[in-house]
């Protein structure tokens, strides 16, 4: 359901309210073609061309010469930045393996197949982390309310070791700077197809983040972990969310999910700023995972998070990419939604892709590229208040977690 609308027992979320069109924020976003040197090789699933294509089209659709859109070219974090959410001596080994990779670290997640070692990745690295905390400190100081590291979102990455295609923490990193700068408290929101466990870990017993993710159950995906019995360390009991959904879930079962579970903690947790991570790896055509969600799908809930920042945090929200691993048909226009949304001009789905983007496409990687930005899809969903149906593996999810976490925070998992 769109942000801003009324929730109805049934009906659409296709369209946006006019009154969310209306609304422009401030919008720093990070970009520089320097953050292309993350790059694990030719045959790996993170290839920068993600990011080479995000960001060509974003320009091709005019988002970036948006009159209150503001582009920054990330800084490489320095060691005392990374050092706020990643040990001294996990910091150490990622240089020494970055001046030598044929001296790898498997042991601490580096030289591994999901995380190969290459000349340079300390600094590439921490480029992304230094894209996530320029967005954190722009938001500290009013100069933008929304921000975007569409290159960020290394959720993966724990304190102390690497992991799944990410080497340092930017999401993290960006919400210590959030605490250090005086921000009370900070919901965390992550929609990528699989669980956020490297950030909600180094929040685990932090009262003032909560860490919400939405992901395929780790009973058929990586990491393997994500359960609703999940909820956080002590004294920091329910600040860690997890909806667990069973592979081949939809459209319908994914928005009915979201909406199930974040909007009531968020309101119950008011956070001073939102975060999110915007993996969009959820996709039916990702190769790599099980779900089913459209680009569509995606555009909603960037839509409804952008909601919930106006609603309880003036605005301030920063938004990361993360994984995603079809190149040309899926996340390339996901995040150019997910740009023109944070800037105030969400970009319709009925939208011709530009034909010099798509002429690239085909001249550069040599695929055709989609030519509309979204893909005509029905985001009708059943709302909660509808009510619980057993027999469905989604609602079985849902409510696992409400059971879990909702008590915790004086709701009520089967009426609120």
């Amino acid at each position: 359901m769109s942000e801003g609308a009324p929730q109805q027992a049934e009906g659409s979320a296709s369209a946006s309210t006019s009154a969310v069109r209306r609304i422009e924020y401030p919008t720093f976003v990070a970009w520089s073609e320097s953050m292309l040197e993350y790059n694990f090789g030719d045959h790996h699933p993170m290839s920068p061309a993600r990011l080479d294509l995000t960001a060509r089209l974003c320009e091709q659709l005019g988002l970036f010469a948006l009159p209150l859109v503001h582009l920054g070219d990330p800084p490489v974090a320095t060691d005392d930045e990374l050092a706020t959410v990643h040990t001294r001596e996990y910091i150490a080994a990622v240089r020494r393996v970055s001046e030598n990779p044929e001296d790898p670290d498997p042991g601490r997640g580096l030289g591994t197949e999901d995380d190969p070692a290459f000349a340079g990745m300390h600094e590439a690295s921490a480029r992304l982390v230094g894209g996530s905390l320029a967005a954190a400190d722009a938001v500290l100081a009013g100069t933008a309310a929304h921000a975007v590291n569409f290159g960020g979102g290394m959720h993966h990455a724990a304190a102390d070791h690497g992991s799944g295609f990410c080497i340092y923490n930017d999401a993290a990193a960006a919400i210590q700077r959030l605490l250090d700068g005086g921000v009370s408290r900070v919901v965390y929101i992550d929609t990528d197809a699989h669980h956020g466990d490297g950030t909600e870990r180094i929040f685990w017993d932090e009262p003032r983040v909560m860490t919400i993710s939405l992901h395929e159950s780790g009973l058929t995906l990586f990491p393997g972990t994500g359960f609703p019995t999940e909820v956080g360390g002590p004294g920091a009991e329910g600040t860690a969310v997890n909806v667990a959904l069973p592979a081949g879930t939809r459209d319908a079962g994914w928005l009915r999910a979201f909406h199930a579970v974040v909007p009531q903690l968020v309101e119950a947790f008011r956070p001073e700023v939102v975060v999110s991570q915007h993996g969009c790896d959820a996709h039916h055509l990702d190769p790599l995972t099980n779900l089913k969600v459209t680009v569509d799908a995606q555009r909603e809930v960037a839509l409804s998070i952008s909601s919930l920042a106006r609603r309880f945090c003036e605005g301030r929200w920063i938004a990361t990419g993360g994984g995603g691993y079809e190149v040309v048909q899926v996340v390339p226009r996901a995040w150019a939604h997910l740009v023109g949304v944070a800037a105030g001009h969400p970009v319709s789905l009925h939208t011709p892709t530009p034909q010099p983007w798509r002429d690239y496409v085909r001249d550069e990687y040599g695929k055709t590229a989609p030519a509309l930005m979204g893909e005509d899809a029905d985001l009708w969903w059943r709302s909660w208040e509808i009510g619980f149906n057993p027999n469905d593996p989604v609602d079985r999810a849902v409510m696992a977690t409400r059971k879990e976490v909702f008590p915790l925070h004086g709701l009520d998992p089967w009426f609120d």
